[in-house]
């Protein structure tokens, strides 16, 4: 497994990470004991950075990681994060960057995956209420009592990012990055590089739409939240469909896979991006991990700049996009 380094504080993971996310929620019913083995096998194979976060669920996804990890503790870079508030029913409350909530954050965390230290703490997404030096000086306060490694932030703006790094140390930014979503790389990547910070691109997949797998939302469960997306909604899934074609047609000229294609585009970004697709599937995470063997030459990358340029993709990321870039 090729390793790659996110910041200049010495956190080195696999270049190849692993969401966790849909095990829990959002993509529709999944089976923990499957979750759990998926997590097991990416081990086996090299992954090192696992991807949760204590709203995914809420809550029963760190719980679910705690248990997958607890015979294999030293193998894992466990992230998570915090910020996005929610009730064990469910019930969001907002976003919340209080200091006395980063640090009673950290602790239910601690407590669900059952360490003694998290290795990369994020802040979920910026709470435009609370200034950003007041939660990263909280979060760096986590550090300095041996709770936490690492600092990283999730879909912050420019400023905020270069508000939080003159506090403590920011190893990494967390935010969507693939052929569909590339708006990182007019200002935040730059930005990113600039200051010697790690990125880390979840939804490499584009939620799985780049993999050729889903043609209509009648496919997915009552309950999986793309169908409430508006890149999945009626005249935009349509044209977004030949973004998955053009994929698809050179996974086919390569004798792979679409989704080997889309995280290998990723992977070429640089050295300090780190794709995080997430799985609840063994076929799926073994595929996905084929893409370090999968290697994109300039024809390659010509091909998809041609068929699939920046902003190419119809309908918002999200339907609320003002949590974004705050």
């Amino acid at each position: 497994m090729e390793l790659r380094a996110l910041g200049g504080e010495g956190l080195v993971v696999s270049a190849v990470g692993l969401g966790c996310m849909g095990m829990s929620e959002f993509y529709g019913p999944s089976d923990e004991d499957e979750s759990i083995a998926v997590i097991h096998r990416a081990l086996d194979l090299g992954i090192t950075l696992v991807d949760t976060a204590d709203m995914y669920g809420p809550f029963t996804n760190e719980l679910l990681v705690g248990r997958a990890i607890a015979e294999r503790r030293e193998e894992v870079v466990v992230a998570t994060k915090f910020g996005n508030q929610r009730l064990p029913d469910g019930t969001r409350l907002g976003i919340n960057g209080r200091p006395e909530y980063v640090r009673r954050a950290c602790d239910a965390s601690l407590e669900r995956l059952g360490v003694e230290v998290i290795d990369l703490y994020y802040q979920h997404r910026v709470d435009p209420s609370v200034p950003i030096e007041e939660t990263v000086g909280a979060m760096s306060e986590l550090v300095s009592a041996g709770k936490v490694r690492f600092l990283g932030l999730s879909e912050a703006g420019l400023a905020t990012i270069r508000r939080a790094h003159a506090v403590h140390p920011i190893s990494a930014l967390q935010t969507e990055y693939s052929l569909w979503s590339r708006e990182c790389e007019d200002e935040v990547l730059p930005t990113v590089r600039e200051l010697g910070i790690g990125f880390v691109a979840y939804s490499p997949l584009g939620r799985g739409f780049l993999t050729g797998g889903i043609t209509s939302t009648e496919q997915l469960a009552e309950d999986d939240v793309r169908r409430t997306s508006p890149r999945f909604a009626p005249g935009n899934l349509e044209t977004n469909l030949a973004l998955a074609r053009a994929v698809g047609a050179l996974a086919e000229r390569k004798g792979c896979t679409p989704a080997q294609v889309a995280i290998s585009w990723v992977l070429s970004r640089g050295d300090d991006v780190v794709p995080i697709p997430g799985t609840r599937r063994l076929a799926h995470l073994d595929d996905n991990l084929g893409a370090l063997g999968v290697e994109l030459g300039a024809e390659d990358l010509d091909f998809l700049e041609a068929r699939i340029p920046k902003g190419a993709a119809l309908g918002e990321r999200y339907r609320d996009m003002g949590p974004i870039g705050r």
